[in-house]
Protein backbone atom coordinates (compact mmCIF):
# COMPACT_ATOMS: atom_id res chain seq x y z
CA UNK A 1 0.00 0.00 0.00
CA UNK A 2 3.01 2.33 0.33
CA UNK A 3 4.92 3.68 -2.66
CA UNK A 4 8.18 4.94 -1.21
CA UNK A 5 10.94 7.29 -2.29
CA UNK A 6 14.59 6.24 -2.34
CA UNK A 7 17.52 8.46 -1.41
CA UNK A 8 20.14 7.68 -4.02
CA UNK A 9 21.10 6.25 -7.37
CA UNK A 10 21.85 2.76 -6.05
CA UNK A 11 20.28 0.61 -3.34
CA UNK A 12 21.96 0.39 0.04
CA UNK A 13 21.24 -2.09 2.83
CA UNK A 14 18.63 0.22 4.39
CA UNK A 15 16.81 0.47 1.05
CA UNK A 16 16.78 -3.30 0.69
CA UNK A 17 15.28 -3.68 4.17
CA UNK A 18 12.57 -1.14 3.32
CA UNK A 19 11.76 -2.87 0.05
CA UNK A 20 11.33 -6.15 1.93
CA UNK A 21 8.49 -4.74 4.06
CA UNK A 22 5.23 -6.36 2.88
CA UNK A 23 3.31 -3.09 3.14
CA UNK A 24 5.62 -1.53 0.55
CA UNK A 25 3.95 -2.01 -2.84
CA UNK A 26 6.23 0.13 -4.98
CA UNK A 27 8.80 2.87 -5.35
CA UNK A 28 8.68 6.30 -6.95
CA UNK A 29 11.84 7.59 -8.61
CA UNK A 30 12.95 11.22 -8.82
CA UNK A 31 15.76 13.24 -10.39
CA UNK A 32 17.86 12.43 -7.30
CA UNK A 33 17.75 8.78 -8.39
CA UNK A 34 18.86 9.50 -11.96
CA UNK A 35 22.28 9.96 -13.55
CA UNK A 36 21.83 8.29 -16.94
CA UNK A 37 19.54 5.89 -18.75
CA UNK A 38 21.95 3.03 -18.12
CA UNK A 39 22.25 3.82 -14.41
CA UNK A 40 18.52 4.11 -13.79
CA UNK A 41 17.88 0.90 -15.75
CA UNK A 42 20.36 -0.88 -13.48
CA UNK A 43 18.64 0.61 -10.43
CA UNK A 44 15.24 -0.63 -11.62
CA UNK A 45 16.67 -4.09 -12.32
CA UNK A 46 18.10 -4.17 -8.79
CA UNK A 47 14.71 -3.18 -7.34
CA UNK A 48 13.08 -6.00 -9.33
CA UNK A 49 15.60 -8.48 -7.95
CA UNK A 50 14.65 -7.44 -4.42
CA UNK A 51 10.91 -7.61 -5.12
CA UNK A 52 10.13 -9.98 -8.01
CA UNK A 53 6.47 -10.25 -6.95
CA UNK A 54 3.94 -7.76 -8.35
CA UNK A 55 5.61 -4.49 -7.43
CA UNK A 56 5.34 -1.03 -8.98
CA UNK A 57 8.18 1.16 -10.21
CA UNK A 58 6.76 4.65 -10.71
CA UNK A 59 7.85 8.12 -11.79
CA UNK A 60 6.44 11.50 -12.75
CA UNK A 61 7.51 11.82 -16.39
CA UNK A 62 4.81 14.29 -17.45
CA UNK A 63 6.93 16.56 -19.63
CA UNK A 64 7.55 20.27 -19.36
CA UNK A 65 8.53 21.26 -15.80
CA UNK A 66 7.93 17.75 -14.40
CA UNK A 67 10.18 15.29 -16.21
CA UNK A 68 12.41 13.36 -13.82
CA UNK A 69 14.52 11.58 -16.44
CA UNK A 70 15.95 13.89 -19.11
CA UNK A 71 19.41 13.04 -20.45
CA UNK A 72 19.01 10.15 -22.88
CA UNK A 73 15.22 10.52 -23.12
CA UNK A 74 12.96 12.58 -25.34
CA UNK A 75 12.36 16.13 -24.19
CA UNK A 76 8.60 16.20 -23.67
CA UNK A 77 6.74 19.50 -24.06
CA UNK A 78 4.44 20.62 -21.29
CA UNK A 79 0.83 19.55 -21.83
CA UNK A 80 -0.13 23.23 -22.08
CA UNK A 81 1.67 23.39 -25.44
CA UNK A 82 -0.81 20.82 -26.76
CA UNK A 83 -3.70 22.83 -25.40
CA UNK A 84 -2.36 25.95 -27.11
CA UNK A 85 -2.19 24.12 -30.43
CA UNK A 86 -5.85 23.15 -30.01
CA UNK A 87 -6.83 26.79 -30.59
CA UNK A 88 -5.56 26.69 -34.17
CA UNK A 89 -5.77 23.00 -35.08
CA UNK A 90 -7.89 20.77 -32.81
CA UNK A 91 -7.26 17.61 -34.80
CA UNK A 92 -3.50 18.07 -34.69
CA UNK A 93 -3.63 18.77 -30.95
CA UNK A 94 -5.49 15.51 -30.37
CA UNK A 95 -2.91 13.63 -32.44
CA UNK A 96 -0.06 15.30 -30.55
CA UNK A 97 -1.59 14.32 -27.21
CA UNK A 98 -1.65 10.67 -28.26
CA UNK A 99 1.90 10.83 -29.66
CA UNK A 100 3.24 12.57 -26.54
CA UNK A 101 1.71 9.84 -24.39
CA UNK A 102 3.05 7.04 -26.57
CA UNK A 103 6.60 8.40 -26.56
CA UNK A 104 6.55 8.91 -22.80
CA UNK A 105 5.02 5.53 -21.99
CA UNK A 106 7.09 3.50 -24.46
CA UNK A 107 10.35 5.03 -23.21
CA UNK A 108 9.46 4.38 -19.60
CA UNK A 109 8.35 0.83 -20.31
CA UNK A 110 11.59 0.15 -22.22
CA UNK A 111 13.61 0.75 -19.03
CA UNK A 112 11.21 -1.11 -16.75
CA UNK A 113 9.07 1.67 -15.27
CA UNK A 114 5.48 0.51 -14.75
CA UNK A 115 3.68 3.79 -14.24
CA UNK A 116 4.30 7.43 -14.92
CA UNK A 117 1.64 9.23 -12.91
CA UNK A 118 -0.09 10.87 -15.88
CA UNK A 119 -1.99 12.58 -17.31
CA UNK A 120 -2.72 15.72 -15.35
CA UNK A 121 -6.39 16.42 -16.07
CA UNK A 122 -6.70 19.40 -13.76
CA UNK A 123 -7.89 22.55 -15.47
CA UNK A 124 -5.33 25.22 -16.38
CA UNK A 125 -6.87 27.97 -14.29
CA UNK A 126 -3.95 29.51 -12.45
CA UNK A 127 -2.82 27.05 -9.79
CA UNK A 128 0.81 27.57 -8.80
CA UNK A 129 1.63 23.87 -8.76
CA UNK A 130 -0.28 22.89 -11.90
CA UNK A 131 0.49 25.75 -14.28
CA UNK A 132 1.53 24.48 -17.70
CA UNK A 133 1.25 20.87 -16.55
CA UNK A 134 -2.46 21.02 -17.50
CA UNK A 135 -3.89 20.82 -21.01
CA UNK A 136 -6.47 23.59 -20.97
CA UNK A 137 -8.86 25.74 -18.93
CA UNK A 138 -11.92 24.51 -20.84
CA UNK A 139 -13.26 21.24 -19.36
CA UNK A 140 -14.44 19.89 -22.71
CA UNK A 141 -11.07 20.50 -24.39
CA UNK A 142 -9.14 19.10 -21.43
CA UNK A 143 -11.37 16.04 -21.58
CA UNK A 144 -10.86 15.50 -25.31
CA UNK A 145 -7.08 15.76 -24.99
CA UNK A 146 -7.06 13.49 -21.94
CA UNK A 147 -8.93 10.83 -23.95
CA UNK A 148 -6.22 10.99 -26.60
CA UNK A 149 -3.52 10.81 -23.96
CA UNK A 150 -5.04 7.67 -22.48
CA UNK A 151 -5.04 6.05 -25.92
CA UNK A 152 -1.36 6.82 -26.37
CA UNK A 153 -0.41 5.50 -22.95
CA UNK A 154 -2.22 2.23 -23.59
CA UNK A 155 -0.49 1.86 -26.95
CA UNK A 156 2.77 2.37 -25.07
CA UNK A 157 1.87 -0.37 -22.58
CA UNK A 158 1.12 1.78 -19.53
CA UNK A 159 -1.87 2.23 -17.24
CA UNK A 160 -3.15 5.79 -16.80
CA UNK A 161 -3.33 7.75 -13.55
CA UNK A 162 -5.67 10.74 -13.55
CA UNK A 163 -4.60 13.55 -11.24
CA UNK A 164 -5.44 15.37 -9.02
CA UNK A 165 -9.05 14.38 -8.22
CA UNK A 166 -11.46 16.13 -8.00
CA UNK A 167 -9.51 19.00 -9.54
CA UNK A 168 -6.53 21.03 -8.34
CA UNK A 169 -6.35 23.58 -11.14
CA UNK A 170 -8.84 26.19 -9.93
CA UNK A 171 -7.28 27.08 -6.58
CA UNK A 172 -4.17 29.24 -6.37
CA UNK A 173 -2.25 27.54 -3.55
CA UNK A 174 0.46 24.96 -4.15
CA UNK A 175 -0.31 22.08 -1.78
CA UNK A 176 3.38 21.18 -1.56
CA UNK A 177 3.73 24.28 0.63
CA UNK A 178 0.28 25.53 1.67
CA UNK A 179 -3.21 24.36 2.54
CA UNK A 180 -5.65 24.84 -0.35
CA UNK A 181 -9.38 25.49 -0.02
CA UNK A 182 -11.88 25.54 -2.87
CA UNK A 183 -15.24 26.99 -1.73
CA UNK A 184 -17.33 25.86 -4.71
CA UNK A 185 -20.33 23.57 -4.44
CA UNK A 186 -20.44 20.05 -5.79
CA UNK A 187 -22.70 21.14 -8.64
CA UNK A 188 -20.21 23.85 -9.61
CA UNK A 189 -17.39 21.31 -9.55
CA UNK A 190 -19.41 18.82 -11.60
CA UNK A 191 -19.83 21.46 -14.32
CA UNK A 192 -16.12 22.28 -14.44
CA UNK A 193 -13.17 20.45 -12.85
CA UNK A 194 -14.87 17.07 -12.49
CA UNK A 195 -15.76 16.76 -16.17
CA UNK A 196 -12.37 15.52 -17.48
CA UNK A 197 -12.13 13.01 -14.63
CA UNK A 198 -15.64 11.68 -15.22
CA UNK A 199 -15.02 11.26 -18.95
CA UNK A 200 -11.65 9.56 -18.53
CA UNK A 201 -13.03 7.24 -15.85
CA UNK A 202 -15.80 6.26 -18.25
CA UNK A 203 -13.03 5.41 -20.74
CA UNK A 204 -11.48 2.99 -18.26
CA UNK A 205 -8.63 4.87 -16.56
CA UNK A 206 -6.88 2.47 -14.23
CA UNK A 207 -5.88 4.80 -11.37
CA UNK A 208 -6.79 8.15 -9.85
CA UNK A 209 -4.56 10.31 -7.63
CA UNK A 210 -6.29 12.45 -5.03
CA UNK A 211 -5.74 16.17 -4.43
CA UNK A 212 -4.71 17.52 -1.05
CA UNK A 213 -7.37 20.22 -1.53
CA UNK A 214 -10.31 20.85 0.81
CA UNK A 215 -13.76 21.54 -0.64
CA UNK A 216 -15.71 22.57 2.49
CA UNK A 217 -19.05 22.77 0.68
CA UNK A 218 -18.66 19.02 0.04
CA UNK A 219 -16.63 17.79 3.04
CA UNK A 220 -14.52 19.39 5.76
CA UNK A 221 -11.59 17.06 5.09
CA UNK A 222 -9.12 17.31 2.19
CA UNK A 223 -10.20 15.10 -0.70
CA UNK A 224 -7.61 12.38 -0.05
CA UNK A 225 -8.90 11.98 3.51
CA UNK A 226 -12.57 12.13 2.53
CA UNK A 227 -14.89 9.13 2.23
CA UNK A 228 -17.40 11.50 0.65
CA UNK A 229 -15.06 12.20 -2.24
CA UNK A 230 -13.60 8.70 -2.57
CA UNK A 231 -16.44 6.34 -1.74
CA UNK A 232 -19.55 8.40 -2.44
CA UNK A 233 -18.48 10.46 -5.46
CA UNK A 234 -15.46 8.79 -7.11
CA UNK A 235 -16.53 5.18 -6.61
CA UNK A 236 -20.29 5.66 -6.17
CA UNK A 237 -21.34 8.45 -8.52
CA UNK A 238 -18.57 8.05 -11.13
CA UNK A 239 -18.32 4.26 -10.89
CA UNK A 240 -14.53 4.14 -10.61
CA UNK A 241 -13.25 0.63 -9.86
CA UNK A 242 -9.49 1.12 -10.17
CA UNK A 243 -6.74 2.11 -7.72
CA UNK A 244 -7.12 5.26 -5.63
CA UNK A 245 -3.74 6.81 -4.86
CA UNK A 246 -3.19 9.34 -2.09
CA UNK A 247 -0.81 12.15 -3.00
CA UNK A 248 2.44 12.51 -1.09
CA UNK A 249 1.87 12.31 2.67
CA UNK A 250 4.88 14.59 3.15
CA UNK A 251 3.27 17.61 1.48
CA UNK A 252 2.36 20.63 3.60
CA UNK A 253 -1.35 20.37 2.80
CA UNK A 254 -1.36 16.80 4.14
CA UNK A 255 -0.26 17.93 7.60
CA UNK A 256 -3.64 19.21 8.82
CA UNK A 257 -4.73 15.71 9.82
CA UNK A 258 -1.74 15.12 12.12
CA UNK A 259 1.53 13.16 11.99
CA UNK A 260 2.62 10.50 9.50
CA UNK A 261 0.70 7.72 11.22
CA UNK A 262 -2.48 9.79 11.40
CA UNK A 263 -2.18 10.70 7.72
CA UNK A 264 -1.79 7.07 6.70
CA UNK A 265 -4.73 5.94 8.80
CA UNK A 266 -6.94 8.76 7.51
CA UNK A 267 -6.12 7.97 3.88
CA UNK A 268 -6.86 4.29 4.36
CA UNK A 269 -10.10 4.92 6.23
CA UNK A 270 -11.20 7.24 3.44
CA UNK A 271 -10.69 4.51 0.85
CA UNK A 272 -7.22 5.08 -0.63
CA UNK A 273 -5.47 1.96 -1.89
CA UNK A 274 -1.92 3.24 -2.38
CA UNK A 275 -0.11 6.05 -0.55
CA UNK A 276 2.94 8.04 -1.61
CA UNK A 277 5.76 8.58 0.88
CA UNK A 278 8.13 10.42 -1.43
CA UNK A 279 10.70 11.80 1.00
CA UNK A 280 13.22 9.21 2.22
CA UNK A 281 13.17 11.04 5.57
CA UNK A 282 9.63 9.83 6.31
CA UNK A 283 9.78 6.33 4.80
CA UNK A 284 10.81 4.45 7.95
CA UNK A 285 8.10 6.16 9.98
CA UNK A 286 5.54 5.43 7.28
CA UNK A 287 6.50 1.75 7.17
CA UNK A 288 6.29 1.49 10.96
CA UNK A 289 2.93 3.28 11.04
CA UNK A 290 1.47 0.94 8.42
CA UNK A 291 2.76 -2.37 9.78
CA UNK A 292 -0.75 -3.55 10.69
CA UNK A 293 -2.34 -2.39 7.44
CA UNK A 294 -3.36 -4.88 4.78
CA UNK A 295 -1.00 -4.74 1.78
CA UNK A 296 -2.56 -3.92 -1.57
CA UNK A 297 -3.61 -7.19 -3.21
CA UNK A 298 -1.02 -8.65 -5.62
CA UNK A 299 -3.61 -9.27 -8.33
CA UNK A 300 -4.64 -5.60 -8.19
CA UNK A 301 -1.02 -4.49 -8.31
CA UNK A 302 -0.50 -6.71 -11.34
CA UNK A 303 -3.25 -4.82 -13.20
CA UNK A 304 -1.24 -1.63 -12.81
CA UNK A 305 2.04 -3.09 -13.98
CA UNK A 306 3.18 -2.27 -17.49
CA UNK A 307 2.57 -4.47 -20.48
CA UNK A 308 5.42 -6.34 -22.17
CA UNK A 309 7.74 -3.67 -23.54
CA UNK A 310 10.15 -3.23 -26.41
CA UNK A 311 13.85 -3.17 -25.66
CA UNK A 312 15.45 0.25 -25.85
CA UNK A 313 17.30 -0.65 -29.04
CA UNK A 314 14.10 -1.85 -30.70
CA UNK A 315 12.28 1.27 -29.58
CA UNK A 316 14.83 3.72 -30.98
CA UNK A 317 14.91 1.92 -34.32
CA UNK A 318 11.16 2.47 -34.75
CA UNK A 319 10.73 5.10 -37.53
CA UNK A 320 7.30 6.05 -36.19
CA UNK A 321 8.96 7.19 -32.99
CA UNK A 322 11.29 9.49 -34.94
CA UNK A 323 8.31 11.18 -36.55
CA UNK A 324 6.53 11.65 -33.23
CA UNK A 325 9.63 13.11 -31.59
CA UNK A 326 10.12 15.56 -34.45
CA UNK A 327 6.52 16.75 -34.16
CA UNK A 328 6.83 17.18 -30.39
CA UNK A 329 10.09 19.12 -30.78
CA UNK A 330 8.48 21.41 -33.35
CA UNK A 331 5.54 21.98 -31.03
CA UNK A 332 7.85 22.89 -28.16
CA UNK A 333 9.88 25.26 -30.31
CA UNK A 334 6.85 26.95 -31.90
CA UNK A 335 4.64 27.44 -28.87
CA UNK A 336 6.91 27.18 -25.86
CA UNK A 337 8.28 30.68 -26.38
CA UNK A 338 4.96 32.48 -25.99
Amino acid sequence: MLIIGLAGKTLDDADRARLAAPQVSGVILFTRNFASREQVTDLIDDIRNERPDPFLVCVDQEGGPVQRFRDGFTRLPALARIGERYATDPAEAVALAEEHAWVMASEMRAIGVDMSFAPVVDLARGNRAIGERAFHADPAIASELAHAYLRGMRLGGMAATLKHFPGHGSVVEDTHFDAAIDPRTLDELRATDLEPFADAIASGAEAVMMAHVTYPAVDARPAGYSRVWIEDILRGELGFRGAVIGDDIGMAAAEAIGGIGARIQAHLLAGCDLLLACSPAIVDEAIAASRNATPYAPDKLARLQGEVAQTWSALVSNPQRDGFIARLAALDAAEGQG
